[in-house]
C-alpha cells in the first residue's frame, strides 16, 4: 500500500468515474486560502517541497486498488482503470517562504482531470498544516525583536510528523534551533536543550543536580532554576557555573511564573555573582502573544522556547483553504456558491514593492515593475527546478517581510494586505459567470 491512499473516498469515486467517461484532458485546480484567520496580516507559503515529492512519486499500485475495492465493497477489477495511475502534470507554486495573502493561489496543478482530482487531499492537507505552522513561526520570530526562538514543541504536537514539520518550518522562518533530535539530524538544525524538573527532583538538591549535570557536559549547558524557588535556584546556578569555572555559553531557564519580573531578578542575580555572559531562557506555554508582551516589557530574555500553542497553532489551527477546479479542456470554470465562488482560468500573482499583490491570469503581460510569485517547479510529472533549499526561504522570507506594511506585521490586530483582481481576471470572471447562468441556471429560472 502506497501514500495514493492517503485520500479522501470521493477522489477515488470522482477518479473512476472521470476514466469511465473518458474525461482524461488537462484540468487545473487552484489551492488558495480564502480569508486569514483573525490575528494574521499575511501568511507564509510553504508545504509546497512535500507535495513535489509526493507527485513525484506517486503511482496507484495494485495493492492500492484492493484498498479502494475494500472501501467501496467492490470487486478490484471493478477499480482496474485506476492501476498504474501516476502524475504526470505540471505543478506552479509560491515557492516556500514567500509571503502571500488572502485569495492568491499557493499553488496550482494542471494534469489529466483524473490524476489533478486524485491528489486533491494530500496536496490540500499539506499546503494547509505547513502554511499554518509557518505563518505562526514567523509571529513569534517578529515579536521576539531581535531574541532568538527556539522549538519546543516535540511532546504536545499532533503526531510527531507534525513535530517534524514544526522544527523545519521554524528554522525555515528564523528559529535558532529545535529540541527534536531527528529533526535537528534531518534537516540539518541546531539540537538544543536543558534539563526537565524531574532531574532536580531526583537528586533533591538544586546544586547537586547542576553540578552533576555540568560534569556530565562539557560543553555549555543551561540550567532549569524554577524546580522549588526561582530566585535561590539562579544563586545556586550561579554558585555552580563560577566554581566550575562554566559561565560561558552557560544559560538558565525560566518555565514559571511572571517570566518578566522573575527574568529582571535573574539577571540581577547572575550580574552581581560576575556573569554577565549567562544568558536567560524562557519556557512555559509561550506564544507570539506571551513573547511580544516580554519583549515589549523590556524582559532580559535572550532566548524564548516556544512549544505547544505554536506547535498546533492553537489560536488559528487551519486555515479557509480550499483546491477548486478553474479549468478543463481549455474552458474556464468557477464556482458561484454564495461565500465560496471561487474565480475561473489559471492565474498568476504579479507582486510590486511592497506586497502590493495584482491576482492576474497566467497568460497575461507581468505589469512594470512587478515580479509574478508562482514558479514552474514540476513538468511531466518530473521536477525542473533544483529542490528548494531551507537558507533560499529563509532569504524569501527575510525579504519578504521587509515589503510588508508595518501594520500587517503587528502581532495584535494586523491590518491584513489585501490583492486587487487584475482587469482581465475579473472580465473573464463576469464572461464566465453570464455563461453559467445562461447555460446552467437558465432552465431553472425559466421553469421557475
Amino acid at each position: 500500500m502506497s501514500d495514493a491512499t492517503l485520500t479522501d473516498l470521493y477522489e477515488v469515486t470522482m477518479a473512476l468515474s472521470y476514466l469511465h467517461e473518458g474525461m482524461t484532458e488537462p484540468a487545473t485546480f487552484s489551492c488558495f486560502v480564502r480569508t486569514l484567520p483573525p490575528d494574521r496580516g499575511f501568511l507564509i507559503a510553504a508545504g509546497a517541497e512535500t507535495v513535489l515529492d509526493f507527485l513525484s512519486g506517486f503511482a496507484v499500485g495494485r495493492e492500492d486498488v484492493e484498498v479502494f475495492a475494500q472501501a467501496l465493497q467492490r470487486p478490484a477489477r471493478e477499480l482496474a482503470p485506476l492501476l498504474g495511475m501516476r502524475f504526470t502534470g505540471e505543478v506552479r507554486a509560491v515557492p516556500e517562504g514567500r509571503v502571500v495573502l488572502a485569495g492568491e493561489p499557493l499553488l496550482e496543478i494542471t494534469a489529466p482531470l483524473p490524476q489533478a482530482q486524485f491528489v486533491e487531499s494530500y496536496v490540500l492537507n499539506h499546503l494547509t498544516h505547513q502554511t499554518t505552522l509557518a505563518s505562526k513561526c514567523v509571529r513569534c520570530v517578529l515579536a521576539a525583536r531581535g531574541s532568538s526562538v527556539v522549538d519546543f514543541s516535540l511532546r504536545r504536537t499532533h503526531g510527531t510528523a507534525a513535530a517534524c514539520q514544526v522544527a523545519r518550518l521554524g528554522a525555515m522562518t528564523g528559529f535558532a534551533g529545535t529540541s527534536n533530535v531527528a529533526a535537528a539530524h534531518a534537516e540539518d538544525l541546531a539540537a538544543v536543550g536543558t534539563m526537565a524538573h524531574s532531574y532536580i527532583e531526583a537528586f533533591g538538591d538544586e546544586e547537586a543536580a547542576f553540578t552533576a549535570f555540568a560534569l556530565c557536559h562539557p560543553g555549555p549547558v543551561t540550567f532549569l532554576v524554577d524546580t522549588y524557588a526561582t530566585e535561590s535556584g539562579v544563586a545556586a546556578a550561579a554558585r555552580v557555573l563560577n566554581a566550575l569555572g562554566r559561565g560561558d555559553g552557560a544559560a538558565i531557564r525560566l518555565d514559571s511564573g511572571d517570566l518578566a519580573e522573575l527574568a529582571f531578578r535573574a539577571r540581577t542575580i547572575l550580574d552581581n555573582a560576575g556573569l554577565p555572559q549567562v544568558r536567560i531562557v524562557a519556557s512555559g506555554g509561550l506564544d507570539e502573544f506571551a513573547v511580544h508582551d516580554l519583549a515589549q516589557a523590556g524582559a532580559p530574555i535572550d532566548v524564548y522556547a516556544v512549544g505547544t500553542s505554536v506547535g498546533v497553532s492553537a489560536d488559528a489551527p487551519t486555515l479557509d483553504s480550499a483546491y477548486k477546479l478553474v479549468a478543463y479542456d481549455g474552458r474556464p470554470l468557477m464556482k458561484l456558491s454564495p461565500a465560496k465562488t471561487t474565480a475561473p482560468g489559471r492565474k498568476q500573482v504579479f507582486r510590486r514593492p511592497g506586497c502590493h499583490d495584482v491576482i492576474g491570469l497566467a497568460d497575461e503581460p507581468v505589469p512594470p515593475g512587478s515580479t509574478p510569485l508562482l514558479e514552474t517547479l514540476m513538468r511531466g510529472g518530473e521536477r525542473c527546478a533544483p529542490r528548494g533549499r531551507p537558507e533560499d526561504a529563509r532569504r524569501r522570507v527575510v525579504a519578504d517581510l521587509a515589503e510588508l506594511p508595518a501594520s500587517a506585521r503587528r502581532i495584535r490586530s494586523p491590518q491584513a494586505v489585501r490583492a486587487k483582481v487584475s482587469r482581465r481576471l475579473a472580465v473573464l470572471t463576469e464572461h464566465v459567470r453570464r455563461r453559467i447562468e445562461r447555460e446552467a441556471l437558465a432552465p431553472f429560472g425559466s421553469h421557475a
